[in-house]
Order: C-alpha cells, then sequence, then structure tokens
C-alpha cells in the first residue's frame, strides 16, 4: 500500500516527465531536427519516469510500442523486433536455470555449505557469507541471491545473539554480515554475463551497434578476478577495518549449520539433475569457443542459455507427485520470474536504436569527447565513477540502456576500443554500495534493521572508491588483451 507521501512523488513524477516530454518536443532546447526532437521528448518522459519510479519500470519500456509507430520514427513492426532481441532469451535462460536451482532448494545446500566450511568464528563467517553470496549471484540475480541469503544470515545472527557470553562486538558482526550479504551480491554478479540485467544489456548493445559478440569466456576471464578481488578486499574493510567484530570460534554456530545442513537431507534426484544441467550449461558457456573451432557445430551464448532452460523442461525430476514423475522444471514455475525485466530490455533496446538512427548518440559522443583530453587512462577513470555514483540514485538497468549508446558515441570519436569505455559504464552501474536504493540487495539488508543509513553509507563510499579504483585498472590494462 502507497503512503500519501509516495503517491504524491509519483504523481509529480508523472508530471514531471509529461513537462519535460513537451519542452523536448515543442522548444527544442538543443535546436536538433525535428525527428531527432521527437525522439528526445520520448526518451526525456521515459528516462524521468524511469529514475522517479512514478511507474512500473517495465510499464515504461512499454512506451516505445505506442509512441515510435505514433510519431513515425519507426514502424510497430520495426519497434516490436527490440523485444524479441537474442540477447533477451540468453537472459530468459539463466533466469530459468536460476528458478530450477531455487525451486529444488540447491541454492541453500551450496550457501550451506560453504559457510560450514569456512567455520564459525566471526570473521570466517563473515568470508563464508561473502563467498557464498558472491558465487551463487554469478548466476542468479542479485535480488534472489540476497533474499535466499537473507533468512539464514539472520538466523546465525540470532544464534549467536543468543548464546555468546564473551566480549565480541555483536552490533559490528550483524552489520558486517549483512552489508556482506548485499554486496557480495552485487560484486558476483559481475563476473558472468548472465549475472545481472546490466551486463546483459551492455552485451546486447554492443552486439547490435557494433556486431562483436562478447564472448561468456572472455567476460569471465576479465571479470571473475576483478568480482573475486572485490570481495576480498569487502572482507577486509568489514572485518579489519570498518566492523571488526573480535568473535572468536562458536560451537553453538558450528551445530546450528550443521543442524541445517542435516535438515536438508541427502541431496535429492532433483537437485542431482538441476546441478548437472547448471554445470553442463556454464562448461559449455565457459568452452563455446573451442567448440566452435571444430567447425561442426556453431554455438552462441543465447542458444546455450535455451538448450539449459529446455532441458530442465525435458527432464524428470526424480520426485514423486501422485505417483507421476514431475519434470524439473514445469510450466506454472515461470510465474514467479522476472517477466518484466525482460520487457525492460526491449524498450532499452528499442530507445538505444531509435536515439542512434536520430544521430543523437554521434552528436553527444563528440561533445562529450571534447572534454576528454586528459587521456584514455582518465576517461576510463571518469566513466566509471560517474556510473557507479549515478547508480546511487538511478536503476542500474536504465543507466546502462540510457549510457551505452552515448559512450559509444565518444569511443567512436575518439578511436577507442567502445569496449574499454563501456565496460566499466557497465561494472559501475552494478557496484552502487551507499544507498539504500542503490540496488534491491542494499534495500533488502537495509530493511532487516541491523543495518543504519550512515553505516550503510560509510562502508558504501569506501567500497565504491575501491571498486572504481579495481575496474578502472582491470578495464584500462586487461580489455585490449582479452577483447581484441
Amino acid at each position: 500500500m502507497k503512503t500519501p507521501n509516495k503517491k504524491l512523488f509519483d504523481q509529480l513524477g508523472l508530471l514531471a516527465g509529461i513537462v519535460l516530454f513537451f519542452v523536448a518536443l515543442l522548444a527544442n532546447p538543443f535546436q536538433v531536427d525535428a525527428k531527432a526532437a521527437q525522439v528526445l521528448a520520448i526518451a526525456a518522459l521515459m528516462i524521468t519516469w524511469w529514475v522517479t519510479e512514478a511507474l512500473p519500470m517495465p510499464v515504461v519500456a512499454l512506451l516505445p510500442l505506442v509512441l515510435f509507430p505514433l510519431l513515425n520514427i519507426a514502424s510497430i513492426k520495426e519497434v516490436s523486433s527490440s523485444y524479441a532481441d537474442s540477447v533477451i532469451f540468453l537472459f530468459m535462460g539463466g533466469f530459468l536455470i536460476g528458478l530450477a536451482i531455487e525451486k529444488w532448494g540447491l541454492h541453500k545446500r551450496i550457501a550451506l555449505s560453504i559457510v560450514n566450511i569456512t567455520g564459525t568464528s566471526g570473521n570466517r563467517i563473515v568470508l563464508g557469507f561473502i563467498l557464498a553470496t558472491g558465487l551463487l549471484s554469478m548466476w542468479l540475480s542479485n535480488t534472489a541471491t540476497t533474499m535466499m541469503m537473507y533468512p539464514i544470515a539472520a538466523s546465525v545472527i540470532t544464534v549467536i545473539k543468543a548464546n555468546h557470553k564473551g566480549s565480541a562486538k555483536l552490533d559490528n558482526l550483524a552489520i558486517g554480515i549483512m552489508l556482506a550479504i548485499a554486496y557480495a551480491s552485487n560484486f558476483g554478479g559481475i563476473a558472468t554475463i548472465v549475472g545481472t540485467p546490466p551486463n546483459v544489456a551492455f552485451a546486447g548493445y554492443i552486439r547490435e551497434k557494433y556486431d562483436y559478440t562478447i564472448q561468456f569466456s572472455d567476460w569471465m576471464f576479465l571479470c571473475a578476478p576483478l568480482a573475486l578481488l572485490l570481495m576480498f578486499t569487502l572482507y577486509f574493510v568489514m572485518t579489519k577495518w570498518l566492523y571488526p567484530n573480535q568473535l572468536k570460534a562458536d560451537m553453538e554456530t558450528r551445530s546450528v549449520i550443521k543442524s541445517e545442513i542435516k535438515a536438508l537431507g541427502p541431496i535429492s534426484r532433483a537437485e542431482v539433475r538441476v546441478l548437472i544441467v547448471f554445470s553442463c550449461t556454464a562448461m559449455l558457456w565457459i568452452t563455446k569457443d573451442i567448440i566452435n573451432t571444430l567447425k561442426v557445430i556453431k554455438l552462441d551464448d543465447t542458444m546455450i542459455a535455451m538448450a539449459g532452460a529446455l532441458a530442465l523442461f525435458i527432464c524428470p525430476s526424480g520426485s514423486q507427485n501422485d505417483g507421476e514423475s514431475k519434470k524439473i522444471l514445469e510450466w506454472p514455475d515461470t510465474s514467479k520470474m522476472a517477466w518484466g525485466i525482460l520487457m525492460l530490455f526491449g524498450g532499452g533496446i528499442a530507445l538505444a536504436s531509435a536515439l542512434e538512427k536520430a544521430g543523437l548518440i554521434k552528436q553527444l559522443g563528440e561533445w562529450i569527447a571534447g572534454f576528454s583530453g586528459n587521456g584514455g587512462l582518465v576517461l576510463v577513470f571518469m566513466i566509471a565513477i560517474v556510473s557507479l555514483f549515478i547508480s546511487e540514485v538511478m536503476s542500474n538497468i536504465a543507466q546502462v540502456i540510457v549510457f551505452a549508446p552515448v559512450i559509444g558515441g565518444i569511443a567512436d570519436a575518439l578511436h577507442i576500443n567502445p569496449i574499454m569505455l563501456g565496460l566499466p559504464m557497465a561494472l559501475g552501474a552494478s557496484c552502487a554500495s551507499m544507498m539504500p536504493m542503490g540496488t534491491p540487495p542494499n534495500a533488502i539488508v537495509f530493511a532487516s534493521g541491523y543495518v543504519k543509513f550512515g553505516q550503510m553509507v560509510k562502508a558504501g563510499f569506501v567500497m565504491n572508491i575501491i571498486a572504481v579504483i579495481l575496474i578502472t585498472a582491470f578495464c584500462w590494462w586487461l580489455v585490449p588483451i582479452l577483447m581484441k
């Protein structure tokens, strides 16, 4: 239920979007041609409604289907094709695999096992949650991963507070665990193309604009080490610097973890089969380039994702339901899938295409490029820091959708590899750590009550600066090597 303040904010957001639409359309403040002014007006409307969340983001993403044909910007056939782009089906396949992992409880078994291995001292508990959360988030959405890990973390914190009798700083432990879950969800997602929506959106833009496919393996070889480095840096910041907990190993906590694992029972047939499909899909993504060199078949990431998803609907789970063996996934399971995200991608691709065809992206890129005379490394750094801090207040998906064409325009104007400039923009958009509204994981752990606003801002600012520095270094020195 919306509060009166929220209703008022939504109404103001709707009005602001409409006002900006007519200002851009009628006043033409940038003095562009009529067609470009129309595209700018629609972009202003969509971006305003995205930023203010005056309407659900997927709903705003459907506007091009109405306004582009109405204003003769593009035909309905051209616009609708954006909503069936191959990159959308790549993400759909990843969503379905994630649903299967969640449905059969494989995620909980993996998470508890990792925490059990790391140990039960305060620092090791934090490390366990970082690793478990980060590794899951490489394949599942960061929101789903945080929702899965939060109840486990809350139960561990409760048990420790109820049974510990020493002088450990238990409030710091709770803060460290909760922030570790949120930030590790964000950092883990950057490791793979399918790990978070901004990755998919950026990869899709590069494929459409430059006819270049960023290989799954190339992305992972570059970004997985970056994600792991960010996670270990997060461990140091939480446990050694900002929120040291001073909690020694505790047998009570270990017994809780062991009892949770025991309660799961032996691994089920369904879990084994999900794990096999998941592992095969991941291995095909990683080894696809080697397979393609044999020239027997030609695979791409979308084909592999959809093959993995289809296998889940075909393969029996091994569990019995009224005497019949169920499939691993059944169609009613898809009611839990984030269909709105897929629509959001479609709207973003349609908007980016219209901006490009109107010549606006090229003009904007050339204008911004005029301020980038301090060298490529400085430009990469500025893109990363601007992207990261903007994403503190703006949806990271919408941000990448809007800024990817701008960054592409800058790269074209300066004759720089667009991936070198675009990748720090995409990665920075997923690393917002200061504000509760920066990412869904931030909001989830903030709502838990364990973390105060000022604590999140302090820890988030430190992690933001570290993330910008690492992203800049990785993109500047490794992109030319891996993505020629």
